[in-house]
C-alpha cells in the first residue's frame, strides 16, 4: 500500500517563506521518490476549516513517507515554515 502526506494549511502568514520552503522541500521529497499529486489549486470546503492550500504527496509505501518526513534534508526545509504557516500534516496509508 502507498503512503501519503496530507497537508492542510490553516493559515499562511508569510508567502515568501512558503515559497522558500517549497523550493527546499521538493528535492527532499523527490529523493524518496515522492510525487506531488495535489499542490494548492481550486478547492471547496464542505466541512471543517476553510483552507487556503492543500498538498498531497504520494510515496511508494507508508514507511518511505515516514522516512522522508524524518530525514535531515526535509527537516531543514520544514524549519523554514516555523512561525510562518499553521498547517496540519498527516502521513496516511492508502491504495
Amino acid at each position: 500500500m502507498k503512503g501519503y502526506w496530507v497537508c492542510i494549511y490553516e493559515k499562511i502568514l508569510n508567502k515568501e517563506k512558503l515559497k522558500e520552503y517549497a523550493l527546499k522541500a521538493k528535492p527532499a521529497v523527490e529523493n524518496f521518490s515522492g510525487k506531488f499529486q495535489v499542490r494548492g489549486g481550486k478547492n471547496r470546503t464542505n466541512e471543517g476549516i476553510d483552507s487556503p492550500r492543500i498538498v498531497v504527496v504520494e510515496f511508494k509505501n507508508y514507511n518511505t513517507a515516514v522516512a522522508c518526513y524524518d530525514s535531515k534534508e526535509y527537516k531543514e526545509a520544514h524549519d523554514i515554515l516555523n512561525g510562518h504557516v499553521i498547517r496540519h500534516h498527516q502521513i496516511v496509508e492508502g491504495s
